[in-house]
């Protein structure tokens, strides 16, 4: 059986979730059994009342029944409200269960789909089970099974009663069928729809900013009335659908319950049945009916958890490949093997990344240039597993292991990574350097501030490593973001660091803590990968890496590229001037826009030693 076929058999985290609580739901139909036999009572009472107090006008008997009543009502309604708090305690558990996964999932989801709607839709998903299960909703399923016997009970009464109340639960039946056809698309549309609101409201909150400067507010407005009004529009017609029909059972089961009365009367006036037997069927129907009116009345949150559950099912099948557990490897400390990888962006078709091969060995640093929009990001992502290689694309490899052959939590611990749009977390300075990690030591946070250079600025802000920099770090400047970031890209002492534009926002000292950081990696005998556009972030670099339209170029030592790729920038400005020093250039990847064509420049391999 494959992985796939696994996630959606019997092993799918929801289903086998659903599946622990099987002895729990028999617990709740046991009391469900019990309720429904006591809310007879009412029925029964008025029997006794009629047929016996009645005729008989013995008040004690009307006493003793009336007290054995008020019993029986107070253990169904106790046992009913035990029923509730264990169904709630129920979705509790299976939250329990899943929110780790569908958690793990939420990350993973924009690193291997293309996503179109709101990422937190799994979080809500679950909810809508956990909230389902916690309402009056599945109750009705419970009492279902028990319509046949208050049918029978109303049989014994007199057929054409029976009759009767066999027309309306069928007619009610319909109802729900009815009522699930009519709400279903809606219901779906009104997701979707919600979904593209969240998603753009958020986009606007973190883009505030730009939106304020720039004088965007009417237009995004006028874009948020858009969605907004076509979200209230389905959300309005998925509530009529399930309101109407909910509306109509109700004054159908009223007429039901008057028209039974009245059949009894007749049946009275016939003299088939005692008068008794006018309130007992009404009230024996009325119980039989209930579980279909409360199915029609809570249909929406039925639909809803329905759908949610089918959208966890297929995300968990799509991700299985992602969540299963794998043998942790020795930390890598040798080699990082690239072979012809070929990468795509999630959910994308087209290569951005294509047949790239080096290798290095521990100790080595590699810068990666290119003009813009030449791969170098996506390189990145696929160098720290952040990004798969397509099928049949290659592989990258920590001392001859696939990056994919380690659990992403494991693998983090040998891997730095610096991304060219910087996110911190809400939280203190300590916190976003240790990355989270609560038994993080206090001298490990330190040293991986000095490695980066940052320690000094960090004890001058307002409360050292204990400040709180707020969500993103917005207490915080684009700088001090960075070199925050860069202090924990080099927390633990990782085997292979990758810094993509690390130097974008630094000034002089920025820059030189820099470099020192990238050499001290390499001291280490770790393996550092920068991806510059400035040449300064390259000064403590031995190979460099030029890349364009997604594919190797040039490869080989620093001086040879540099000086092969700004020969023809220089003739092309000034052709008897000579060539610059990399350090006096503007920008390494400028230099290699005007030199599409070069190729390797040394034939030993990148692995080899200079």
């Amino acid at each position: 059986m494959t992985k796939v076929q696994a996630a959606s058999g019997p092993t799918n985290p929801v289903d086998r979730a659903i599946r622990r609580s099987y002895p729990i739901f028999t617990g709740v139909a046991l009391f469900s059994g019990i309720i429904n036999v006591l809310a007879l009572t009412g029925s029964f009472y008025m029997l006794q009342v009629y047929d016996r107090v009645i005729p008989s006008r013995s008040v004690p008997t009307l006493i003793g029944l009336t007290v054995l009543m008020a019993l029986m009502y107070t253990v169904n309604g106790l046992l009913d409200f035990i029923r509730l708090r264990i169904m709630s305690r129920v979705g509790v558990r299976i939250d329990n269960e899943l929110r780790e996964k569908v958690f793990a999932t939420v990350q993973l989801l924009p690193l291997r789909m293309r996503q179109s709607g709101d990422g937190l839709a799994p979080v809500r998903d679950l909810d809508h089970i956990r909230s389902f299960l916690g309402g009056l909703g599945p109750t009705a399923f419970f009492d279902m099974p028990w319509m046949p016997v208050y049918l029978a009970l109303i049989y014994m009464l007199h057929p054409l009663l029976f009759l009767f109340a066999v027309s309306g639960a069928l007619l009610l039946v319909c109802m729900t069928i009815l009522t699930d056809i009519r709400s279903t698309g809606p219901m779906k549309a009104a997701t979707k729809s919600g979904a593209e609101r969240m998603m753009f409201g958020e986009s606007a909150r973190r883009n505030a900013e730009v939106i304020h400067a720039m004088g965007l507010g009417p237009q995004m407005q006028r874009r948020w009335n858009e969605i907004n009004t076509r979200y209230l529009s389905e959300q309005l017609e998925a509530s009529d659908a399930a309101g109407g029909m909910s509306a109509i059972s109700k004054v159908l089961r009223l007429l039901l319950q008057s028209g039974i009365l009245g059949l009894g009367a007749y049946l009275v006036i016939e003299n088939t049945v005692s008068g008794g037997t006018i309130i007992a069927s009404s009230i024996i129907m009325s119980r039989a009916l209930a579980p279909i009116e409360t199915a029609i009345a809570h249909w929406k949150s039925f639909v809803s958890a329905r759908q949610s559950k089918r959208r966890l099912t297929e995300l968990f099948q799509a991700m299985s490949q992602e969540t299963q557990d794998q043998l942790e490897l020795p930390a890598p400390t040798r080699t990082l093997t690239v072979q012809n990888l070929t990468v795509a962006p999630p959910g994308g078709m087209r290569p951005v990344v294509q047949g790239i091969s080096f290798q290095l060995q521990a100790g080595e640093g590699l810068g990666i240039i290119g003009p813009s929009a030449s791969g170098k990001s996506s390189l990145a992502r696929a160098l720290v597993g952040v990004w798969q290689p397509v099928r049949m694309g290659g592989s990258v490899r920590l001392d001859g292991a696939a990056l994919d052959q380690w659990p992403a939590a494991k693998l983090g611990r040998h891997v730095g990574y610096l991304p060219q749009d910087i996110e911190l977390f809400e939280g203190t300075v300590a916190q976003n350097i240790a990355r989270f990690h609560r038994d993080a030591k206090d001298e490990e946070v330190v040293a991986a501030a000095k490695a980066a250079g940052v320690h000094e600025m960090i004890v001058h802000l307002p409360n050292g490593y204990q400040t709180e920099i707020g969500e993103s770090g917005q207490a915080l400047s684009a700088g001090q973001r960075q070199r925050i970031a860069l202090a924990r890209a080099l927390y633990g002492d990782p085997f292979l660091v990758v810094l993509d534009e690390p130097n974008s926002n630094l000034d002089q000292a920025g820059d030189n803590a820099l470099t020192e950081a990238i050499r001290s990696v390499r001291a280490r005998g770790g393996i550092v990968i920068v991806i510059a556009h400035r040449p300064s972030a390259l000064a403590a670099i031995d190979k460099v890496l030029a890349v364009a339209n997604g594919q190797a170029q040039v490869l080989g030592p620093k001086e040879e590229v540099l000086r092969k790729l700004m020969q023809p920038a220089a003739v092309h400005q000034h052709a008897q001037s000579p060539a610059p020093h990399p350090a006096a250039l503007p920008s390494v990847a400028t230099a290699h826009a005007g030199a599409p064509g070069l190729k390797v420049v040394a034939d030993r391999p990148m692995g080899g030693t200079q």
